[in-house]
């Protein structure tokens, strides 16, 4: 039998911003079983957001080690470890593979100011330089963000803030390749990984390399950039230390993988051009796909290296999705509840509540803006907000409201990703761990008026996604194989009767954000404010 034929398993690991879950996943994207282990987030002053990497590796230990203990399936048939992690963070690594300090992941905006600093010019186009434009647009695709989320704009925020790290720093790695390096004492990025750099020459699609006059033009020291390699490609064994402490084998095959968008694109089964996927987590984005590299500027999107070989997808991430709901749980209404702060049940008591609350939510209109915006306006100083409260508003209505609104904001990224590849999406396939609620699922497909297909375990399509990649790499599955594969739980049909009253309550959203984006910045753009 050819090993396209067995089914093997990959121990897949889906590291995401509120903690390590790896998976034990089969060859043909069965998932058998999966444990968490949560991280935390540290925030500071000025836009600060950080992770431990230490607690990311002493997570992934544990919840693997129980994982592997229930004994799910012989250890022998476990070939291959490959993670997905959360994109856009930088992780600092000293001489000796240790990590300098904390991680800097995607939220944190301290380094917005180097981002101005380093592209000055005087005839600009969305803020930048028009000849910086013209030359990283035809090179990568994009542009670092002004919003300072990029790992570019973290290494230069440690470069002036903290040049003793930046001295020190042998690499700076997203947070994938970290893992991967502990997995195997081996330093490198995927293709589809340093993307969000914005430093490699991504116009040869199977030459991708770092462009020696961007990373000239940005004042870095390229010796400190991993090697890049194709997402496919086996890194290395396990190392003896971690077999060890995993209990298997140095047989086991590490692949390089990628970050989590381009991961969960694969897990989603949209693997096809222009097959669309709606992803809720802690953000959310829309994805599918597609045959070109192309660049939407003013709407800070692109298409980019995918992690299947020789293709691109749009790479896109509005901030804050599941966080919503987060928030609302732990600072609104159960901040002193022990039995509820935290707690993933209450989801599913939400849940409950908006099912009885009649679409529109007596017109409460919420902004999902809580930590700034990226797509499809990229704008740190924007908020949340509850709009059109009245002393009738009960607490139905704010919690659908919230469930409503993260819809509104994805709607609004829809448009525009439509118009970017001159065709509608529908279905689309929504996976994540918004896409557990049957309710959502209805509001996504009422309010964007497509389709919604909810994929069968959903919260688990990064680490099918990763299985998959592992899965080609090793011979034992093939891209086209993967939508045959993908099953679908339920399909939602848009509600005409609900479609009018949220074309109405949608058209209000965009002109909240119009009538108040300049109220957010006198209030925002201050760090002292």
């Amino acid at each position: 039998m050819s090993a396209g034929h067995e089914t093997r398993y990959v121990l897949a690991i889906d590291h995401g911003t509120s903690g390590m879950k790896p998976a034990i996943v089969s060859t043909k994207g069965e998932v058998i079983g999966f444990e968490f282990e949560p991280t935390p987030v540290h925030l500071y002053p000025g836009g600060g957001a950080e992770q431990n990497p230490v607690e990311w590796w002493t997570a992934f230990l544990k919840a693997s080690k129980r994982l592997l203990e229930r004994r799910l399936v012989p250890d022998k048939d476990i070939v291959a470890v490959c993670d997905t992690s959360q994109w856009s963070g930088t992780v600092t690594v000293d001489e000796n593979n240790n990590n300098i300090g904390n991680a800097i992941i995607w939220m944190d905006s301290r380094g917005a100011p180097y981002i101005d600093r380093a592209l000055k010019g005087h005839v600009k186009i969305a803020g930048y330089p028009l000849w910086d434009v013209l030359r990283w647009l035809r090179k990568t695709g994009g542009i670092a963000a002004h919003s300072g989320k990029d790992p570019i704009a973290h290494i230069l925020y440690l470069k002036h803030e903290h040049p003793e790290v930046y001295k020190q720093a042998r690499w700076f790695l997203e947070p994938t390749d970290y893992i991967n390096l502990r997995l195997t004492g081996k330093v490198a990025t995927s293709v589809a990984t340093v993307t969000l750099l914005w430093l490699a020459n991504t116009r040869d699609i199977n030459k991708v390399h770092y462009d020696n006059s961007l990373i000239k033009r940005m004042k870095i020291d390229k010796t400190k950039l991993p090697p890049i390699m194709r997402s496919v490609d086996v890194l290395g064994p396990l190392s003896k230390e971690v077999a060890n402490q995993l209990g298997l084998t140095q047989d086991v095959k590490v692949v390089v993988g990628a970050a989590d968008v381009p991961s969960s694109i694969i897990g989603s089964g949209a693997v096809r051009d222009f097959e669309g996927h709606v992803y809720i987590g802690t953000s959310t984005w829309i994805s599918c796909h597609v045959p070109f590299k192309k660049t939407d500027i003013g709407h800070n999107f692109a298409s980019v290296p995918s992690a299947v070989p020789g293709r691109y997808f749009i790479a896109d991430e509005q901030e804050s999705g599941g966080a919503c709901l987060t928030y609302l749980r732990d600072k609104v209404f159960y901040p002193d509840d022990p039995d509820r702060f935290g707690k993933r049940e209450v989801y599913q008591e939400f849940d409950r509540v908006v099912e009885q609350v009649p679409a529109g939510s007596g017109k409460v209109i919420f902004t999902p803006w809580l930590y700034g915006e990226r797509t499809p306006v990229e704008d740190r100083n924007l908020r949340g907000a509850f709009n059109n409260l009245s002393l009738e508003t009960d607490r139905g209505q704010l919690i659908r409201a919230v469930f409503e609104g993260i819809a509104y904001n994805s709607r609004w990224l829809l448009g525009v990703i439509e118009a970017f590849i001159k065709r509608p999406m529908d279905p689309l396939n929504m996976i994540g761990g918004g896409a557990q609620s049957d309710i959502w699922c209805q509001i996504y497909a009422d309010v964007l008026g497509r389709t919604i297909q909810q994929v069968e375990n959903p919260v688990q399509a990064n680490a099918r996604g990763a299985a998959f990649i592992a899965a080609v790499g090793l011979g034992y599955a093939k891209i086209e194989d993967i939508p045959k594969l993908t099953k679908i739980s339920k399909t939602f049909k848009p509600n005409p009767k609900n479609r009018r009253i949220y074309d109405v309550l949608y058209g209000e959203f965009l002109n909240i954000y119009k009538t108040n984006k300049l109220l957010y910045r006198r209030l925002n753009a201050s760090p002292e404010a």
